[in-house]
C-alpha cells in the first residue's frame, strides 16, 4: 500500500511550480524596455564578417558602423516580441489580430569630412536577427537583389536614407525617411522635416547633419494606422507626425519578431550611431531621459606610420616649409626689385593700379559700362574705390596679343610723359596676365564723331565750340610734333579720337599707333596705318608716316567739322569718294553754302569757315611739302597769319591737282598699294593695318 504523500509536500510544490510559471511569463513579455545609452545593456549585435556593431565606452553609445566603406553593422533587442494577439484579448475587435506598439530612439550619423556621407540607418521588425546574403550601399545591410520585394521576407522597415539614386524604382533623393515592407521601395516617404507647433510650418531636418535626431515609430493595432515623426534633439515631440498611414502589418508581422537597427556604408559613408531606444508593446514606449545620453566621441585617424617614419617625415616637412618659406621670400624680394626698377616715363606720372581696383571700379568690366570699342579693344567706365574719381579703362583684347602689346607699349611709352590740355591724360596702367589696361581721365562728352554725326537729344555743336575744339587739336599736335623732347608721329588723327571734355575742349586720345623719332632726323616707320580717307597719299606709296601725314589727317578732320560729313561721303554719280574731292567739286560747282553742315543753319562766321574750309584744302594738298606746319596752321587760326593768298574762298581750292593725284590708291588691310579710282572706294570705315 502506497504512502500517503503528507499535505504540506503538495502544497509546497503546487507553490513552486507556480513560482516557475510566473518566472517564465515574466521572461516572456520583455517589454517594455529602455535605454538610456548602452553600457548595461544586452543587445545582440549580429556580426557579418564586414563588420562589428559595437558599444563605445566609457560613452555609451552604439555604434552600428563607422566610416569605412561597404560595411553593415546590425544591433538587436535579444528577445523576440509577441506581435499577435491572443483571441480572448482580441474578442472586443475581432479585425484586431496585431498588438500596438511603439518605439522611440535618438540616432546621430556623422558623415566622412566635409562631403556628404552615406548610406543610412533603418528601424527594423524581422523573424530573425540575422538578414543572409543582405548587401551594403543601399541594400542598408538587410535585404539584396534577389529577395528584395518578396513576401516571405515578413519584413518591417523604417528607414532613414542619405544618399540619392538606388536607382528608380527603389530610391528618390537622399535625406528622407520611408516605410518599406518586404522591400526596399519605400510604400511612403517623405523628404526629412518636421512640423512646428501642429501648424503646416515644417523645418527640414538634415539627418547626416552630426547632430542627434529623435524618431517615434507608433502604429495602432485598433485602427491600423502607422506614424513616424522626427525632431531635433532640442525639440519635443511634434503634434503633427512626418508620416502617417492606414497600414494592415498582421500579414507582415508573425507571432514573434526581433526589433532593431541595421545600418550600412556604400563608396560613400558615415558612422551611424544610437544614442537611446526604448519600445512598447500596446502603449506609448518610455519616455527617454535625454540628458543622461551619450555624447559621441570625437573621432581621430589612426595613424599608419611607425614612430621611427613619422620623425622621418617631421623632419621633411620642416626642411620642405623652410625652402618654401626661402622661396617665397626670392620671389617677392625680386618682385619688389622689378616693381621698384621702373622706367624714367614711370617715375614721372603714370602709376601701377591694382588689378582688383580696376575690377571693381568698372563693376568687373560690366556691359552697361561699356563706353565703346576700337580696333584693338573696348573702353569701360569706372570709379575708384577709395576716391571715387571717375576714370576711363582701356582693356586691350588678350586675342590680339602681339598687336595689343604694340599699342599697350606704344601707348605707355609716349602718354606716360607727355602732359598738355589738348591731349588726354593717362593716368596709370595694369598688366595682369594678358588682360593689359590702361586708365584715362573720364572725358565725359564722348568723341567728336559721335557729336557730329550722331547727337544726343537734339544736340548739334555749334560753330563757337567746333572752332573751339580744332584749335585745341592744333594746339596738342603741336606739342607732339615740336615742343616735346622727341617727335611723337600720331598717325591715327580722326574725329574718333579726338574726345570733348566738360568744357567743350577738344582732346587728342589713342596714342595705338604713334610712333617716336628723334628731332632733326627722318621717320624710319615704313608700314602703312590709320583710316582709309585721312592717309597721306606720300604714306599709301612709301609707308613712310611723318608730322606731315598727320597734317594731311587734320586737315580732312576740318573739312569734318565744317561739312558735318565723314571723311568717305556718297556720291550720287560715283558712290563712295573721298571728302576732299566732294568738297572740291562742291565748291568748284556751287559755293561755300553747299558743303557746309547743313546742322549750323546760318549760325557761323563766315569769315571762320572760309579760314577753316581753306586751310583743310591746304593741309590735304597731296604733296607733302606743300602743306603747313602744324604751328603755321596754329597761328592761322589763331589770326596771328594770314592764309597765304586766300582772301576768298575760291583761291584756296588750290588747283584741281588735289582733286587729280589725291592719288587713284586703295590701301588693302597687308597694307598693299594698288590702282583703283578713289571714286570706287566701297567702305568708309576700313582701317588699314588694322
Amino acid at each position: 500500500m502506497a504512502t500517503p504523500i503528507p499535505l504540506f509536500v503538495v502544497v509546497v510544490v503546487v507553490l513552486l511550480l507556480l513560482s516557475s510559471s510566473s518566472i517564465v511569463a515574466q521572461s516572456d513579455q520583455p517589454v517594455p524596455f529602455i535605454y538610456n545609452g548602452f553600457n548595461q545593456s544586452n543587445l545582440k549585435f549580429v556580426r557579418p564578417t564586414v563588420l562589428k556593431a559595437s558599444v563605445l565606452k566609457p560613452s555609451g553609445a552604439l555604434r552600428l558602423t563607422d566610416k569605412t566603406q561597404k560595411v553593415i553593422g546590425r544591433a538587436f533587442y535579444p528577445h523576440p516580441i509577441p506581435f499577435h494577439l491572443n483571441t480572448s484579448s482580441s474578442s472586443s475587435n475581432p479585425n484586431k489580430t496585431i498588438s500596438s506598439f511603439s518605439t522611440h530612439f535618438v540616432f546621430q550619423i556623422v558623415p566622412s569630412g566635409s562631403s556628404r556621407g552615406g548610406h543610412g540607418l533603418a528601424f527594423t521588425i524581422s523573424p530573425a536577427m540575422e538578414f543572409p546574403g543582405a548587401e551594403a550601399g543601399h541594400y542598408l545591410g538587410i535585404l539584396n537583389a534577389t529577395n528584395n520585394n518578396k513576401s516571405s521576407n515578413h519584413l518591417f522597415a523604417v528607414e532613414f536614407d542619405t544618399v540619392n539614386g538606388f536607382n528608380d524604382e527603389y530610391d528618390g533623393e537622399g535625406n528622407h525617411v520611408g516605410v518599406n515592407i518586404n522591400t526596399m521601395s519605400s510604400d511612403v516617404k517623405e523628404m526629412a522635416f518636421y512640423y512646428v507647433d501642429g501648424s503646416d510650418n515644417k523645418e527640414e531636418v538634415t539627418l547626416e547633419s552630426g547632430d542627434p535626431i529623435q524618431a517615434w515609430v507608433d502604429y495602432d493595432g485598433s485602427n491600423q494606422v502607422l506614424n513616424v515623426t522626427i525632431s531635433p534633439i532640442s525639440k519635443p515631440k511634434p503634434i503633427r507626425p512626418l508620416i502617417s498611414k492606414d497600414i494592415d502589418l498582421s500579414p507582415v508581422l508573425l507571432e514573434n519578431m526581433y526589433v532593431g537597427f541595421s545600418a550600412a556604408t556604400g563608396n560613400k559613408s558615415s558612422a551611424h550611431y544610437i544614442l537611446g531606444w526604448s519600445f512598447g508593446l500596446n502603449g506609448a514606449a518610455p519616455p527617454l531621459n535625454l540628458s543622461k545620453l551619450p555624447v559621441v566621441p570625437v573621432e581621430k585617424k589612426s595613424s599608419r606610420f611607425k614612430p621611427e617614419i613619422k620623425a622621418i617625415l617631421g623632419a621633411l616637412s620642416v626642411v620642405v616649409v623652410i625652402l618654401v618659406a626661402a622661396l617665397l621670400i626670392v620671389m617677392a624680394y625680386r618682385r619688389r626689385l622689378n616693381f621698384e626698377n621702373l622706367e624714367e616715363w614711370e617715375l614721372d606720372c603714370p602709376h601701377r593700379f591694382k588689378y582688383k581696383d580696376l575690377h571693381v571700379a568698372t563693376k568687373g568690366f560690366k556691359e552697361s559700362e561699356l563706353l565703346g570699342t576700337g580696333g584693338f579693344g573696348a573702353v569701360y567706365k569706372g570709379a575708384l574705390p577709395i576716391t571715387g574719381e571717375e576714370i576711363a579703362v582701356k582693356k586691350i583684347m588678350s586675342n590680339n596679343s602681339v598687336h595689343g602689346m604694340r599699342e599697350f607699349a606704344a601707348e605707355i611709352e609716349c602718354l606716360g610723359r607727355l602732359r598738355h590740355k589738348n591731349l588726354v591724360n593717362l593716368q596709370g596702367w595694369c598688366k595682369r596676365k594678358n588682360d593689359l589696361l590702361l586708365v584715362y581721365d573720364y572725358i565725359p562728352n564722348g568723341s567728336l564723331d559721335s557729336l557730329l554725326y550722331h547727337p544726343k537729344n537734339g544736340f548739334v555743336l555749334n560753330w563757337e565750340q567746333r572752332f573751339h575744339i580744332i584749335k585745341g587739336i592744333a594746339a596738342g599736335l603741336v606739342y607732339l610734333h615740336e615742343e616735346w623732347a622727341q617727335v611723337v608721329v600720331h598717325r591715327d588723327v580722326k574725329s574718333s579720337n579726338v574726345l570733348i571734355d566738360g568744357e567743350m575742349n577738344g582732346r587728342l586720345g589713342d596714342f595705338g599707333l604713334a610712333r617716336l623719332y628723334d628731332h632733326g632726323t627722318i621717320s624710319q616707320t615704313t608700314n602703312v596705318v590709320g583710316t582709309i580717307g585721312y592717309i597721306a597719299p606720300e604714306l599709301a606709296q612709301t609707308g613712310k608716316a611723318s608730322t606731315s601725314s598727320d597734317v594731311f589727317a587734320y586737315g580732312v578732320l576740318l573739312l569734318e567739322v565744317a561739312c558735318g560729313r565723314g571723311p568717305i561721303v556718297d556720291h550720287p554719280e560715283r558712290g563712295r569718294v573721298i571728302l576732299v574731292d566732294w568738297v572740291i567739286e562742291r565748291l568748284q560747282t556751287g559755293g561755300m553754302v553747299d558743303v557746309v553742315d547743313p546742322n549750323l543753319g546760318p549760325g557761323y562766321a563766315v569769315e571762320e569757315m572760309e579760314l577753316v574750309l581753306g586751310l583743310g584744302l591746304l593741309c590735304s594738298n597731296p604733296k607733302a611739302e606743300a602743306r603747313p606746319s602744324m604751328r603755321e596752321i596754329l597761328r592761322y587760326l589763331n589770326g596771328d597769319d594770314l592764309l597765304p593768298g586766300i582772301d576768298k574762298l575760291e583761291s584756296a581750292i588750290c588747283a584741281r591737282q588735289v582733286q587729280e593725284t589725291m592719288a587713284r590708291f586703295f590701301i588693302s588691310r597687308d597694307g598693299v598699294t594698288t590702282s583703283s579710282s578713289i571714286g570706287q572706294i566701297s567702305s568708309s570705315s576700313f582701317e588699314a593695318g588694322r
